[in-house]
């Protein structure tokens, strides 16, 4: 039987229930909740936008895009969200999806924190950012269905989601900090660790090597 909270969904595939217990095993509850959160809301744009992601991939992007914040998950000196798109596309190709399928998972988990690109691109990557937009900054939160709203959160509950979630993003970033550079990312660690500063863009260019 189908799981449908709030009206939306979830799409009764293999790969799902397996990128379920994966994420719910390896990460934390925070991370889980969260992740399945954004698929939900992502779905409530598609609706409000009148656009059709395909479910399936949606819920894997939803399910990955902040794996890169948690071990095992983030084995790699680069970006989080490279490492959860990384992980994400590989899940993907291991499982028989097309390349192109992993590659629009991809995107989405990598570009979900990026402002002003993924609403210009596919239903799958601009929907998985309007849903992290939503649950994270509350964006569109006037706008849900409070009931959908309350049925969400029964299952998924946000906890001391705010607190949670910053002290997350510090523990992952601290030790690898020139990641966060040009990213909202080092927002968060220039408020929470005192001794950090990152390099400006000015600085890197007056800083180049060029004489002019």
């Amino acid at each position: 039987m189908s799981e449908i909270i709030a009206g939306v969904e979830v799409p009764e595939t293999a790969a799902v229930a397996e990128a379920s217990q994966l994420i719910r095993e390896t990460t934390n509850p925070l991370i889980y909740h969260h992740s399945r959160r954004v698929y939900f809301f992502s779905q409530f744009h598609a609706q409000r936008l009148g656009v059709k992601p395909d479910p399936e991939l949606l819920y894997l992007a939803a399910m990955f895009h902040d794996t890169g914040l948690i071990t095992p998950f983030s084995d790699v000196e680069q970006r989080f969200e490279v490492d959860g798109a990384d992980h994400g596309r590989k899940f993907l190709l291991d499982r028989g999806f097309s390349p192109a399928a992993a590659d629009t998972v991809w995107t989405a988990i990598a570009l979900h924190t990026t402002p002003g690109i993924p609403g210009r691109m596919g239903p799958e990557i601009a929907t998985t950012h309007l849903g992290v937009l939503t649950d994270v900054l509350g964006f569109g939160f006037d706008g849900l269905d409070l009931a959908h709203v309350e049925e969400i959160l029964a299952f998924h509950p946000r906890g001391d989601f705010k607190t949670d979630f910053l002290r997350t993003f510090v523990d992952a970033l601290k030790h690898r900090p020139d990641t966060t550079n040009g990213t909202v990312n080092s927002d968060i660690l220039e408020h929470f660790i005192p001794d950090f500063r990152r390099t400006t863009t000015v600085e890197r260019i007056t800083g180049s090597p060029w004489s002019s």
